[in-house]
Order: C-alpha cells, then sequence, then structure tokens
C-alpha cells in the first residue's frame, strides 16, 4: 500500500523540478523512491502543472533516449508514466518481438493483467539501471486499464513490445525493478550487447551464458 504522500510537498517537489533547464534528473537503482509503491494519482498537480510535468517526463524519455519513463524515476512518487516507440528496428527483429511503433501516451493510475498464457522473454534495460541489460520472461499479452491525461478511462489489450513497455513502466509504479524478474545469468553490458547480443531473441545468449530460454508465445 502507498504511504500517503502530503499533497503540498509533492505539488512543491514537482514545481521545483520543472524550474530546472533541459530534462529532468533520472534516478537510479538505489534510491528508495524506486521500490515504493507510488501514490494514485487523484488531483495531486492542478491541471496546468500537470501539463506541464507530462511534457517534462516526454521531453527526460526522448533525451535518454528510451520507450517509457515512469515518475517515481524522475523522483516523484505517482503513479503516472509515459510511453512511446517509434520501432526504428530491423524487420526480423520487428518480427520476432512483436515490436512495432507506439504513439505517445499517458498512463494514469495504470494497471494491467496477462490475457492467456502465453509468454516471451528478451533483453530488457531501463533508464534507471544504466549500462546493463538482462533477459526478462513477461506475458506476451496483457489488459491495460488506466486514465488518460484528461481523466478518460482507457481499457486496451496490448501485445508483443507494447506489452512489455506497459508491463516495466506500471511496475516501476509499484517499486518493482525489471531485474527482480530478470533471469540474472544473462545479465549483460551494454558493451557486451552491442558486441556479442544483437541477435532478434536471446537464444544465442541462453546457450552461451547457460539460462534457460523458451520462444512460448
Amino acid at each position: 500500500m502507498a504511504s500517503p504522500v502530503d499533497r503540498t510537498s509533492l505539488r512543491d517537489q514537482v514545481e521545483e523540478l520543472l524550474a530546472g533547464t533541459g530534462p529532468l534528473p533520472i534516478v537510479s537503482a538505489g534510491d528508495p523512491v524506486l521500490r515504493r509503491v507510488a501514490e494514485p494519482f487523484d488531483g495531486q498537480l492542478d491541471p496546468a502543472l500537470l501539463r506541464r510535468f507530462i511534457s517534462a517526463l516526454r521531453d527526460t524519455m526522448y533525451a535518454a533516449p528510451g520507450v517509457g519513463l515512469a515518475a517515481p524515476q524522475v523522483g516523484v512518487p505517482l503513479r503516472l508514466a509515459v510511453i512511446e516507440d517509434p520501432a526504428p528496428v530491423p524487420d526480423e527483429v520487428r518480427e520476432a518481438r512483436g515490436r512495432v511503433p507506439q504513439p505517445f501516451r499517458v498512463l494514469v493510475n495504470p494497471e494491467y493483467e496477462p490475457e492467456g498464457a502465453g509468454r516471451a522473454a528478451f533483453f530488457e534495460g531501463c533508464l534507471s539501471v544504466p549500462g546493463w541489460q538482462a533477459v526478462v520472461a513477461r506475458p506476451h499479452r496483457v489488459r491495460l486499464r488506466c486514465l488518460d491525461e484528461l481523466g478518460r478511462p482507457v481499457d486496451e489489450l496490448f501485445t508483443g513490445w507494447p506489452a512489455r513497455i506497459v508491463q516495466h513502466e506500471t511496475d516501476h509504479l509499484n517499486g518493482t525493478l525489471y531485474l527482480d524478474r530478470a533471469e540474472l545469468r544473462s545479465l549483460s553490458s551494454n558493451e557486451a550487447m552491442v558486441q556479442r547480443w544483437t541477435q532478434p531473441t536471446p537464444r544465442r545468449a541462453a546457450a552461451e551464458l547457460g539460462f534457460a530460454w523458451d520462444e512460448e508465445r
């Protein structure tokens, strides 16, 4: 359960963040904010401040660069995340991973649940764990329920890589990092990824690093 956060202090925290210039600083693993259940959003930020904060999250995600960013990753314990993926990948990667372009979306108070038993395992990284990637098995298809930035309800199915993004960012709001779900024998530096593991699937990495990998969908 989330610990209550003083509305005034939270608003002041966001105002202070936005007073700076350039992308917001991204919090790294080891900061307690990444291990807490974030507070449900219920108007702690007025509409104008919320728009500014969402814009800053978007700019920070672009600058990183990444395909998703949750509010706790910039130190703000609110159930709010942004995602967007232009998916500039080769066709073989697109096919293997189900990575298709996703427009910019704002997820307010998101929750997901698996649809079906299918799972998929691929290398995954995180802006709050810079320099490393590891294989994570996740449900291949999930139902996302949340609100958008205007308070409108969202109830949508996501499959493949978009489902992975939704799960990763929602996990951040529950104090969970991708490493909590990862096959740790697969843990690889970004340099090793470039040199060794650029294949569309982690089959070769599994064989050489000694971890189990199942292509189940």
